[in-house]
């Protein structure tokens, strides 16, 4: 049987929250599609050369996310496994310089570079950067959340509930775990890119794209000290923070995983946080939302020595 498909025409949300309108439902184990419009006025991007004017976006309504989705019987306090399957490309993607936007934003007088475009052909496995200059496309879901536990919060931001955290391995392959905050967990997916530089240090700073996502999401018991997004890799678990100061999201990356060292591989808290030390591949995804994102990554292989 083919997998329902989730269409992105009238269910572009530009706020995770739980009091949304439900556009579809799931099964827990379930496997179904999604269509994710791109990050600005779906639609707007038409041509390569095509350079962008204020009025075609409208701050803050960016990152519009497809849902909320209901997993029937997610209950508040499990944890919602998304597992990333298959993502298809658009053709046309875009990045951009915008005044007040990126990582030196000149808050006082917007000015800084002025509006620039760059629209560019996504075709082949690679981003057409220029003629000459071919980009070899590493797709990612920048938006990815369930619903927060009380009120909304905006697809420009993050937290504990997940959002906008631009992190390069929420990607094909790989499995995102949320804390469930509100029944039926009201999964949100978008901001899809076709490859983005750690950091994300122009704001509008990754190939942004519209994209098809296949993905497949399962409830289980969430482990005790699961609060932040976790993701799992064939060779790495992954923890994750979101914090200004940039500081102290690290901290918070590195705490979540001495926590699933100990609760998941036996590893002692003490000696897990010493051994971060040695082995920890951390770094920061992106500086330019309202809260910086991080991510910590620690190696399967080494980790499975302890059991």
């Amino acid at each position: 049987m083919a997998n329902a498909v989730v269409r992105k025409a009238g269910n572009i949300k530009y706020a995770l929250s739980g009091d949304a309108a439900i556009i579809a439902s799931v099964e827990s184990g379930q496997t179904f599609e999604v269509e994710c419009a791109i990050n600005i006025n779906d639609g707007v991007i038409r041509h390569v050369g095509q350079q962008l004017t204020p009025a075609d976006v409208a701050l803050p309504y960016v990152n519009g996310a497809t849902g909320p989705i209901e997993v029937r019987g997610a209950r508040a306090g499990d944890m919602l496994k998304v597992e990333i399957l298959d993502m298809k490309l658009d053709g046309l993607g875009f990045t951009a310089l915008w005044p007040g936007i990126g990582m030196f934003p000149d808050w006082v007088r917007r000015k800084e570079f002025g509006h620039l475009t760059r629209v560019v052909e996504v075709s082949g496995g690679v981003v057409h950067w220029s003629d000459r200059v071919k980009l070899p496309v590493r797709p990612m879901v920048g938006v990815i959340g369930v619903a927060p536990v009380h009120g909304a919060v905006l697809t420009i931001d993050n937290g504990t509930h997940g959002g906008n955290l631009d992190i390069q391995e929420v990607t094909t392959g790989n499995t995102v775990m949320l804390r469930i905050r509100k029944e039926g967990a009201h999964l949100f997916l978008g901001d899809c890119h076709a490859i983005q530089g750690d950091g994300e240090c122009n704001g509008m700073g990754a190939i942004e794209i519209a994209a098809h996502l296949t993905v497949r999401v399962t409830t289980a018991p969430a482990p005790s000290r699961l609060d932040w997004p976790r993701i799992e890799t064939p060779t790495h678990i992954c923890t994750t923070g979101c914090a200004r100061p940039l500081e102290d999201a690290m901290r918070i990356a590195f705490e979540e995983m001495v926590y699933w060292m100990e609760e998941d591989y036996g590893v002692p808290v003490a000696e897990g946080y010493m051994l971060l030390g040695q082995i920890a591949e951390a770094r920061c995804t992106q500086v330019v939302n309202p809260k910086y994102t991080y991510i910590c990554k620690a190696p399967k292989a080494l980790l499975e020595s302890y059991g």
